[in-house]
């Protein structure tokens, strides 16, 4: 079977954009978490975010091209060129129909369909903006990265809701290994920011609420005082390839994914399954996958929502699927950071630990300053992950009940000094 290997990274984030902004954002001590300007929320129980900042889509995506685009679709495309320009990716050199995308997301684009129905009522049907009828499907963010990539391999989009992001990954680990692709971009977008999409998510008290006078403080993973997640934007692509064709080309190959499972709880579509159960058997399926033994998980990436029941039934099911190794190791959350960018989040934390095993450093969590009694494993609250790490997991649980996991592992770790 093919090992599959990451060469690239593309990162849109409230604590940087590109690789470089994403590594240098996770070495500060600050949250990308602010009160909300993009959106009024000031009749929201809710009113922080985490908002992408600096974001300049036409350095990325020709004028043309550009307006065609909702906020969801340039985040995909200029998430998926600085991966491909991270890689030293040629796209030019290679056989267009080789390379291929997936993309996830939980919305698309629907927040831009939200906000052309606004201007349908103050202007009428002329007033709307003609490219919404292409922009709002999940799938207008593959298609205009194959449209301005120039290839011609598997496309797909999924909106397997918080999961997004794993599950595009994982299913292109797959036509990599299957031989149905070279190369394959993967990852997830996603921009909900306008005030219905928002609201949504406020009307059912899933989001923080007690800092809006402390945005930074908000999104608290496995801590006692966590009171809901924080909702973000953003978008993360990676750029997997056959080892083979990485090394042919001279690529470094930051990482190995090599391990993917998904199932369903099966129970409902906000809350998880109590036993965990589920969750479990997706992080088992994953280690399956990846011929590895519980034992030989060096770190985890928890999926750390920084509500109530997510994080609670997380470490459950941590335990249930790692045993005793479980209590040995660090978890790291960092949603913390970069708050939840819904399907896009999992992807953003692929991408950190894919850098992260290629350092050998991963950031501690913010605001983990009182553990919840339940929350008893080891969560890496006072500094830096810098001990050796070699194999990583990485969990991702959505609305529906949807579990998908990942195994990663070390390949070209970089000096000290990079």
């Amino acid at each position: 079977m093919k090992r599959v290997v990451v060469t690239g990274v593309g990162a849109v984030t409230p604590i940087g954009i590109g690789r470089k902004g994403l590594w240098a954002g996770l070495h500060t001590a600050v949250s990308g978490i602010r009160r909300a300007t993009r959106l009024d929320a000031s009749a929201r129980h809710c009113q922080v975010t985490g908002e992408v900042h600096g974001f300049e889509p036409e350095e990325w995506i020709a004028a043309k091209a550009l307006r065609r685009m909702d906020r969801y679709s340039r985040f995909s495309v200029a998430a998926s060129r600085m991966a491909v320009e991270d890689a030293g990716l040629i796209i030019e050199k290679e056989d267009s129909e080789r390379v291929g995308c997936f993309l996830g997301s939980a919305l698309g684009g629907v927040s831009f369909a939200e906000l052309q129905y606004e201007q349908y009522h103050v202007g009428g049907l002329r007033s709307v903006d003609p490219s919404l009828a292409l922009a709002v499907f999940g799938g207008a963010g593959p298609c205009n990265i194959s449209i301005q990539l120039g290839i011609n391999g598997p496309a797909s989009a999924n909106a397997d809701s918080c999961a997004s992001g794993p599950i595009a990954i994982g299913r292109a680990m797959n036509a990599i290994r299957r031989g149905d692709a070279d190369v394959m971009l993967a990852g997830a977008a996603e921009a909900p920011l306008t005030t219905l999409a928002f609201g949504a998510f406020d009307l059912i008290r899933a989001m923080s609420t007690h800092y809006n006078e402390n945005p930074g403080a908000a999104c608290r993973p496995f801590d006692r005082a966590r009171d809901g997640f924080v909702m973000g934007e953003g978008a993360a692509v990676l750029v997997l390839e056959s080892e083979e064709h990485a090394r042919r080309r001279g690529a470094v190959c930051l990482a190995e994914i090599c391990g993917y499972g998904l199932t369903n709880d099966g129970h409902h579509m906000t809350a998880p399954r109590p036993d965990g159960a589920q969750a479990a058997r997706a992080i088992r399926l994953a280690l399956k996958d990846a011929a590895c033994a519980p034992q030989e998980i060096d770190a985890v990436s928890a999926h750390g929502s920084s509500t109530t029941l997510n994080d609670s039934i997380e470490t459950e099911a941590l335990k249930i699927a790692l045993g005793d190794h479980a209590y040995q190791i660090p978890i790291v959350a960092t949603k913390s950071r970069h708050a939840h960018s819904l399907g896009a989040s999992g992807a953003i934390e692929a991408a950190i630990f894919v850098l992260g095993l290629h350092h050998q450093w991963l950031p501690g969590a913010l605001n983990l300053d009182d553990p919840s009694p339940e929350c008893d494993l080891n969560y890496a609250q006072s500094g830096p992950v810098t001990q050796p790490f070699h194999t990583v997991l990485s969990n991702s649980f959505g609305f529906g009940g949807i579990n998908a996991c990942m195994v990663m592992r070390a390949m070209d770790t970089a000096p000290d000094d990079q």
